[in-house]
């Protein structure tokens, strides 16, 4: 399972978790850090990655839309990104379950 951090997460995050989360980035390491939502979605669903997000946007797409590409919604405020990668490590097997349903199009973590 490869993660697509947005812009609205540090993109130190793809170091912190490449031991859980092998093979994921930024949208910055991308060239998407200005992109539109829709080309990221689409970079997402063609590359195989799930979107990670604390943006509502991509949630709401998800709902609409359906999956690939999935979403992971982190409904946090103002935290750090200590905070965010601890949320991704304990909700580790959460994702992984998401990954592998067929069924399902996004995961909300608070």
């Amino acid at each position: 399972m490869r993660l697509l951090f947005d812009q609205n997460l540090s993109p130190r995050l793809v170091a912190l978790l490449s031991d859980v989360y092998p093979g994921c980035t930024h949208v910055q390491s991308a060239g998407l850090d200005r992109a539109t939502d829709e080309t990221v979605w689409t970079y997402a669903r063609e590359q195989g990655f799930t979107i990670v997000t604390k943006d509502s946007d991509f949630h709401e797409r998800s709902v609409v839309s359906g999956s690939p590409p999935k979403v992971v919604w982190i409904r946090r405020g103002n935290c750090s990104t200590t905070m965010i990668q601890d949320i991704l490590r304990r909700h580790a097997a959460e994702i992984e379950m998401l990954a592998n349903d067929t069924g399902a199009s996004y995961l909300v973590l608070v």
